[in-house]
């Protein structure tokens, strides 16, 4: 490949490039059009949610439709409850953009709406001497926050399906140094759920480029030819990366430019990894500092985990303890694959301390025998050893793994206290062994039966990526999470992705 230099890129006269930096991207205006849909949408979504809670409160509480006399109050109390729903959805800016779409944030906003609406109930209640039924309102604000929150889950699982058929994306624009550019394209390109879609960069100036990187995208300009860039390209979003050339007062006339055409101006932080809500911005004298809160490694956050961990773990193993015994007798008596049915490895737990883990046994008895005339055929990087088609896996183990199932028997590990539900997942000692110091990170916390590796695409991932994955969770860790991905988990299993 030639030489290519940023220089090189076809300069526009100062006319056309006013010309172009005054129109509107099409794009902006096609990124506020399916908003504004998708914000009707939960608009109608909650009031018709708000409605038939507030519908089934009267139901169960009165046993009829409220015609009696005493009960007629509540018709326009049912009536009004999905306008108040909304109310106090907007106030808790719960149909803003930058509150939706990924995260959860949105049905934490979801939740907060229905203890503050709640608590409004009350208040007019006891100001008013309105004497409301509490039958009324236990049924109808945890009915409708509960159906709202799925309600909203489904809308924005429809949003992600057409982001993965790249509909809808936004078009974006990565300004920063090559390396950091092309890092950033491959993962966004990975993760589509974010709905980005790279489709430019702009580098430094005076920058050579003489070989081939992967994932780079096209590049139109240099820092000072942003604007033009994301008129040329009908970018929606900008996203800077960290760079030395781009100060505060760089950044502000960015945003000055950027300005004009509605286009949304995304800087990433130099932390890697660290969620939101470890982040506070506090101003100090004009300059917002960004403090960084330590993650939840101890206190009472930690012993509810603890205690949601065993518990869960117990009423698991006792509602699937037929399921377990179907599924040992055919490990057990499986042909070609006779032998134990509970396959018994040593891992690495918290803080490095080794226990042995229980998994349904998916291959031959003489497996670990086998390891080394296979490591050529290893189909991952890192310590990792996988081969989408093992030959050391029976019938029956292949089955299992498909679905996950042959993970059941560590909720006997999660009883006993050596794993989570939800953690990074259980290593080897060849593998911690082979750990740079970062890495090592992982085992401040115990493993996990699932974790965000397992609904990220396990297999799949390459060993640098699961890595990582473990370490955003380890960083970031919350109950609110450890539900998300317990939840997720399900839809991981039913599609089986990455599971070999």
């Amino acid at each position: 490949m030639g030489v290519q230099t940023i220089e090189s890129v076809e300069t526009l006269d100062l006319a056309e490039e006013a010309r172009q930096l005054s129109s509107r991207p099409r794009a902006a205006g096609a990124r506020a059009g399916w908003q504004g849909r998708y914000a009707r949408r939960l608009y109608l979504i909650d009031f018709v949610v708000g409605l038939c809670a507030a519908s089934w409160a009267l139901v169960l509480r009165f046993g009829s439709t409220g015609t009696e006399p005493y009960n007629r109050g509540y018709l326009l109390i049912t009536a009004v409850l999905p306008l108040a729903w909304i109310a106090c959805l907007a106030m808790n800016r719960a149909y803003e953009p930058r509150h939706l779409f990924v995260g959860t944030d949105e049905y934490a906003r979801v939740f907060r709406s229905g203890l503050a609406l709640t608590a409004g109930l009350a208040i007019v209640s006891f100001m008013f001497d309105l004497r409301l039924a509490r039958g009324y309102v236990i049924i109808a604000m945890p009915l409708a926050i509960a159906v709202d929150i799925f309600a909203r889950y489904l809308a924005r699982q429809m949003l992600h399906r057409s982001w993965a058929r790249g509909e809808r994306l936004h078009r974006v624009i990565l300004v920063g140094h090559e390396r950091a550019v092309a890092d950033m394209a491959r993962r966004l390109s990975r993760e589509r759920y974010h709905g980005l879609g790279v489709i430019g960069a702009c580098l430094p100036p005076g920058v050579t480029r003489s070989r081939f990187v992967e994932g780079m995208p096209p590049i139109y300009g240099t820092f000072d030819g942003v604007a033009l860039a994301v008129s040329r390209a009908d970018a929606d979003t900008v996203v800077v990366l960290a760079c030395p050339e781009i100060d505060g007062a760089a950044l502000r006339r960015l945003a000055w430019q950027l300005e004009r055409d509605e286009t949304d101006l995304i800087v990433a932080s130099t932390l890697v990894d660290v969620a939101g809500d470890r982040t506070t911005i506090r101003p100090v004298d004009g300059l917002p500092m960004l403090h960084v809160e330590h993650p939840r490694l101890k206190g009472s956050a930690r012993v509810v985990k603890d205690a949601f961990d065993r518990i869960g773990a117990f009423l698991l193993l006792l509602f699937s303890s037929p399921v377990l015994i179907v599924l040992a007798m055919l490990v057990k008596f499986a042909p070609g694959g006779r032998g134990p049915a509970i396959f018994r490895q040593e891992r690495v737990g918290k803080d490095g301390k080794l226990f042995v883990l229980y998994k349904f046994r998916t291959m031959v008895v003489d497996a670990e025998a086998r390891l080394l005339e296979l490591q050529k055929d290893n189909e991952t990087d890192g310590e990792l050893f996988k081969i989408r088609e093992d030959p050391r896996i029976t019938s029956v183990g292949r089955w299992l793994r498909r679905y996950s199932l042959d993970e059941l028997p560590q909720l006997v590990n999660v009883l006993k206290g050596d794993m989570s539900l939800v953690g990074p997942r259980p290593p080897l000692a060849r593998e911690v062994a082979g750990y740079p110091a970062d890495m090592r990170r992982r085992l401040v916390v115990k493993p996990g039966l699932t974790g965000l590796w397992q609904v990220s695409g396990r297999s799949d991932l390459s060993w640098e990526e699961s890595i990582r994955l473990d370490l955003t969770y380890v960083e970031n860790w919350s109950m609110a999470m450890d539900l998300a991905i317990l939840a997720r988990t399900v839809s991981a299993v039913v599609r089986s992705s990455g599971a070999y």
